[in-house]
């Protein structure tokens, strides 16, 4: 049986990071081209490691030389000028380029739930969402006119132990631990898809080669669905503090900061349920593995391990101080 060859665009990301393991695991010949910068998450020894600019297509080309792969994956890719120049690069060497996008693409709000892959793509309010719809518009064409191998993958909010998934990252677990106050948008009953990394990697890496996902994209999300506030709840317990919550419009946080009021307007405001019968098709090896309350404790355990990863951003702290004083009841 021939061994898949894998070359991955990035690798050392929080969600790529989990696959370049579950690929290696399983046997897959991966090869993993980055700047070769240094990441608090390494790589598995066995990955062969290319140093390029992934936005020089020259440097990439030769780094690779006439290397053929069965799989790109571009886990670095967010405009469709980066989307032109790498499949231009593949085109006739690479069996299949995949393509990471995002689950903010779909209709934002939605109009039904759950999501389906066939629901719309549609976000006016996040410029990150409207940007990897025109990358998918545009591999869509290049399938369609002249059968380009492309496959479309769309994450979810997927952590691992180094992220913190409140508004104000460690700050706001910071915050709980000193017995101040955090905000948390809306009336936090928004429903909210957390996809640990290691469960998306499970489900993504038979996706690899596989020719029946040629032409089609695919979201990779757990079945672990929780409120907001249940999310800093269990923060809260993992930190051995209590969650001081104080709800506050999206629309007046995006008042006070744009970028923050883009995140929840254009995703996180609204309620995220994902129908996962498609991916599940393909990978069959079980459902969640990891509930947010373990992946919790893992996140609260990795910066507690070191000084230096509890770091407190003073702007943060202050806006939740300010959001607080004006709306706490």
């Amino acid at each position: 049986m021939t061994t898949l060859s894998v070359l991955f665009l990035g690798g050392t990301g929080r969600i790529s990071s989990a696959c370049s393991w579950r690929a290696v695991e399983q046997g897959l010949d991966l090869w993993v081209l980055n700047r070769g910068h240094s990441t608090s998450r390494v790589l598995p020894p066995e990955a062969r490691r290319i140093t390029a600019d992934v936005d020089d297509p020259r440097s990439i080309a030769n780094a690779v030389g006439d290397q053929q792969f069965d799989a790109v994956v571009d886990w670095l890719a967010f405009t469709p000028e980066q989307v032109r120049a790498r499949t231009d690069l593949f085109r006739g060497r690479v069996g299949q380029y995949v393509f990471i996008s995002s689950a903010s693409a779909y209709q934002t709000p939605p109009a039904r739930l759950p999501i389906t892959e066939s629901t719309p793509l549609r976000n006016p309010y996040w410029e990150y969402s409207r940007n990897k719809i025109a990358c998918e518009d545009l591999l869509t064409s290049l399938y369609r006119d002249e059968g380009y191998p492309i496959t479309v993958v769309r994450p979810s909010h997927t952590y691992d132990q180094t992220s913190v998934p409140l508004d104000g990252g460690w700050t706001a677990v910071d915050r709980m631990r000193r017995g101040e106050p955090i905000v948390v948008h809306g009336d936090g009953t928004a429903l909210w898809t957390l996809t640990h990394h290691r469960d998306f990697a499970r489900d993504f890496v038979p996706l690899l080669g596989h020719p029946r996902t040629l032409g089609e994209a695919f979201h990779i999300t757990s079945d672990d669905v929780l409120t907001w506030d249940q999310i800093a709840h269990a923060l809260a317990a993992a930190a051995g503090a209590e969650a001081q919550i104080v709800h506050v419009p999206s629309d007046a946080i995006a008042a006070v900061d744009p970028a923050w009021g883009a995140s929840l307007l254009g995703d996180k405001a609204h309620s995220m349920v994902f129908d996962n019968t498609k991916i599940r098709s393909l990978s069959r090896e079980g459902f969640t593995t990891t509930r947010f309350e373990q992946g919790a404790r893992e996140i609260v355990a990795w910066h507690d391990a070191d000084l230096a990863r509890r770091t407190i951003d003073a702007r943060v702290d202050g806006l939740i101080s300010e959001l607080v004083a004006r709306f706490k009841v």
